[in-house]
């Protein structure tokens, strides 16, 4: 993957997740592009996915010699964080090199998620009378059933669905490929979709194979998932900050919380490392934690 590739995913994240200015985010854009222009002339083409801490930190040093503001370096580590915070949440990398940099302290970063009722509300917000509707309450069921990354729900094909055998092969990163299980009301969901939907609209020839389409018949973008979503989550009166991703996490948590092994989850969500998958046992012991502060009888007032 190529900064380019990485700076435009990471530019819609602060426009549609973030909700950030334009003015902030050409802020952002611009001090990330500076550090892509030293990986590519002092660090031979590293890309965003190999550069290391040590050459980030090299690279700050250089700047600080410049005589730059205090204000100006904050910021510049800010920018950083944010972009390389961005692909660990997107699961692009597994380790995060800015963790380390001088700054404020960041905490555990622990992923918003939906209850299952939130998720309902969503739903629900869906108009279900039109065509457009319909695709896309199957697009939010698939997100939330099968905890798919955007990139995954985006380049899904119908003849990647068993639905005899109720799972999907799913293409995900590092051209990886993994199954997960298709709850029968999900499958239902694509298929009705496939044949009274899909069916009526225009198809483009190259995507004949990709089950959710846009209005010229061709796959959906990772941008147009965000404003669908963005909308439903006004619609629904819900206030968090609600992404494609939002969903994925939704779905991991969910599955732990009704007691699935940790190692099934790492499976369904093609995560290499079980560190990864991990996160989800944080939230799960934030949720402990509440429960014994509100409930323990030592933690009630009289």
């Amino acid at each position: 993957m190529t900064w380019d590739e990485k700076i435009k995913d990471f530019e819609t994240f602060l426009k549609f997740e973030r909700n950030f200015s334009q003015n902030t985010i050409d802020a952002y854009l611009r001090d990330i592009k500076k550090l892509k222009e030293y990986a590519e002339v002092d660090l031979e083409n590293t890309g965003p996915l190999t550069i290391t801490y040590e050459n980030i930190q090299e690279y700050l040093f250089q700047l600080s010699k410049k005589k730059f503001s205090e204000r100006t370096q904050a910021r510049w580590i800010s920018s950083i964080k944010s972009f390389f915070k961005y692909l660990t949440e997107d699961e692009v990398r597994e380790d995060n090199p800015s963790t380390l940099l001088e700054g404020p302290k960041l905490g555990l970063y622990l992923p918003d998620t939906l209850s299952f009722e939130d998720v309902e509300k969503i739903i629900n917000a869906i108009n279900i009378n039109t065509d457009l509707g319909k695709r896309n309450r199957c697009i939010i069921e698939v997100l939330y059933g099968c905890g798919l990354r955007v990139s995954e729900l985006i380049d899904l094909k119908i003849s990647n669905i068993n639905f005899k055998e109720l799972y999907l092969k799913v293409e995900g990163k590092g051209d990886k490929s993994r199954f997960v299980p298709l709850a029968s009301y999900t499958a239902e969901l694509m298929k009705k979709h496939i044949h009274s939907v899909r069916s009526k609209g225009k198809i483009n020839k190259r995507h004949e194979d990709i089950l959710f389409l846009n209005s010229r018949g061709t796959a959906m973008s990772r941008v147009i998932v965000f404003i669908i979503i963005k909308e439903l989550t006004e619609k629904a009166g819900i206030s968090k900050r609600i992404s494609p991703h939002t969903f994925r996490h939704s779905f991991a948590t969910h599955l732990l919380q009704n007691g699935v092994d940790l190692r099934y989850i790492q499976e369904m969500l093609g995560h290499s490392s079980i560190t990864t998958t991990e996160i989800y046992t944080h939230l799960k012991n934030e949720e402990l934690r509440d429960v014994i502060l509100n409930y323990h009888p030592r933690n009630k007032t009289e």
